[in-house]
C-alpha cells in the first residue's frame, strides 16, 4: 500500500508538471505571434543584420523547443532530409549542437569533409553548394580563422544555392546558418542571451545590466575574434551596458564596433571600450573573460593563407604577445570588484583554467569551478538556437507548426 501511494503521488506530480509545461509553451507561442518577422527562406549569418523582433523570435522558438523536449513532446517537423555541416575549424560544442538540432527536428546530420571531397581537386564553391543540397534543409558553416574569408564564403554558398533553387535544380531552398565566421558567432551569442534571460528573469530585465566582455590571457592558441564580436554586436541592442576591455593591439573589426555603437544608441543602452580589465569588472553584473588573437596577426594570417610555415610563425608571435599580458586573468580579486562581488561568470568554453588545463590562463580555478555547471547550462541552449534558426527559415508560420506538434502530442521517448 505504501509503494502504491508513492507511485500515485509520482503520477500526479508528473501530470501536474506536464500541464504546467503545456501552459508555459502555449504562452510562449502566443508571445511569438506578436513579433513581426520576415524569416522565411532567409539565412542567419550575423545578428546585427536582423531586426530585433527576428532576434526575439529565434530566442522564443529556441525556448519553446527546449520546453517541448523537457515535456517529452516530439518536435520532429522536417523529415527525410539532410542537415549538412562544414567545419573549417575544430569544434566540440557547436558540432554536436548542430547534430542535436538536426535530431530535434527530424533531420539526418551529414558532415562534409572537404579533404575527402572533390573540393580537394578544385571543385568550385558554386558546384559543391548545389551538390550537397539536393535533399538538404540547412547548411551550417564554421569558417572563423581568417579575417575577410569566413563571412564571404558563407555568402558565396548562400548565393550558389539560391541560384540552384531559382533554376529548379534544388526542390527546396536550404538555409545557411553561421556556426562561426570571422565576424560573428550568432549561435553562441544567442545561447548566451537565453542564458542571461534565464538568470535575470527575462530579456526585459537585462536593460541597464553591465557586462564586461574582456580579453584574458591564453597560452593555447590565437583564438578568433568572433565570440567577443558576437557579444558586443548583440547585447547593446537589449539596453545593456556593454564594456569591451582588451590590451592595446587586440581591437575588434571596425564594422562590428559600429554595429555595437548603433545598437546601444537605438536601445538606450551603452557601449564603450577600455584597456583596463579592472575598470570593466568594476560593478559589473556579468563578466565574460575570454582570449582572442591580436588583430594585426589575424590580418597577416590571411596574407599567409595556405603557407603552413607562415601560419606557425604567426602563431608563435601571437602567443608571445599574449604572454605580455598574463595579468589579464579572471581572479577572485577581480571578481570582488563586481557588483556585490557576485557577478555572473560566463564563457563559451573551453576555458583556459589556471592550474587545471594550463599553468596560467584565462580564469582562476576556484572562480571557474564555482560557475562550471552554469557554463554547461549556457552551452546547453545552443542546440535549440540552431534548431530555431532552421525552423524560422523553413516555415512561414513557425508558431502554427509548434502548436500542431503540441496538439499532435506524440512522445519523444517512452518511459
Amino acid at each position: 500500500r505504501c509503494l502504491k501511494g508513492r507511485s500515485d503521488f509520482s503520477a500526479k506530480e508528473k501530470r501536474k508538471h506536464t500541464m504546467e509545461a503545456r501552459q508555459l509553451i502555449a504562452s510562449m507561442i502566443a508571445q511569438l505571434r506578436t513579433l513581426r518577422t520576415d524569416c522565411y527562406h532567409k539565412n542567419f549569418l550575423r545578428t546585427w543584420d536582423k531586426p530585433i523582433d527576428e532576434i526575439k523570435a529565434v530566442v522564443t522558438i529556441a525556448q519553446i523547443l527546449e520546453e517541448m523536449v523537457k515535456a517529452n513532446i516530439d518536435t520532429r517537423c522536417l523529415k527525410g532530409s539532410l542537415a549538412v555541416s562544414i567545419f573549417r575549424d575544430n569544434s566540440t560544442r557547436t558540432r554536436f549542437s548542430f547534430s542535436s538540432a538536426a535530431a530535434i527536428l527530424g533531420l539526418t546530420p551529414s558532415d562534409l569533409d572537404e579533404g575527402k571531397s572533390q573540393i580537394a581537386h578544385g571543385e568550385t564553391v558554386r558546384e559543391t553548394a548545389n551538390m550537397i543540397s539536393f535533399l538538404t534543409e540547412v547548411i551550417g558553416i564554421r569558417d572563423d580563422k581568417f579575417i575577410g574569408v569566413g563571412h564571404e564564403y558563407q555568402m558565396q554558398v548562400q548565393e550558389a544555392i539560391m541560384e540552384g533553387f531559382q533554376q529548379a535544380i534544388l526542390p527546396r531552398l536550404p538555409c545557411v546558418v553561421n556556426l562561426q565566421c570571422d565576424e560573428d558567432h550568432p549561435t553562441q551569442s544567442l545561447a548566451d542571451l537565453i542564458h542571461l534571460s534565464k538568470m535575470f528573469g527575462g530579456l526585459e530585465n537585462l536593460r541597464g545590466k553591465k557586462i564586461a566582455m574582456t580579453w584574458a590571457y591564453s597560452p593555447s592558441y590565437g583564438k578568433p575574434l568572433s565570440v567577443p564580436q558576437g557579444i558586443i554586436g548583440l547585447l547593446p541592442r537589449f539596453g545593456m551596458e556593454v564594456v569591451l576591455a582588451h590590451p592595446e593591439g587586440y581591437e575588434m573589426l571596425d564594422n562590428v564596433l559600429e554595429a555595437a555603437n548603433k545598437g546601444a544608441e537605438e536601445s538606450g543602452g551603452s557601449f564603450r571600450v577600455t584597456q583596463d580589465m579592472d575598470d570593466a569588472f568594476r560593478n559589473a553584473d556579468i563578466v565574460y573573460p575570454k582570449s582572442w588573437a591580436p588583430i594585426a596577426i589575424m590580418r597577416r594570417r590571411v596574407e599567409g593563407l595556405g603557407n603552413e610555415t607562415v601560419q606557425k610563425q604567426l602563431e608563435s608571435e601571437c602567443l608571445a604577445m599574449n604572454a605580455q599580458h598574463k595579468d589579464w586573468e579572471c581572479t577572485e580579486e577581480k571578481m570582488a570588484l563586481t557588483k556585490d562581488g557576485k557577478a555572473l561568470y560566463m564563457h563559451c568554453l573551453p576555458a583556459d583554467i589556471t592550474g587545471v588545463s594550463c599553468r596560467e590562463g584565462e580564469v582562476q580555478a576556484s572562480v571557474f569551478d564555482r560557475y562550471r555547471l552554469r557554463t554547461y547550462a549556457e552551452a546547453g541552449h545552443k542546440p535549440y538556437v540552431i534548431a530555431s534558426m532552421i525552423m524560422t527559415s523553413n516555415f512561414q508560420e513557425p508558431a502554427t507548426v509548434l502548436e500542431s506538434m503540441v496538439e499532435r502530442n506524440e512522445r519523444r521517448h517512452f518511459d
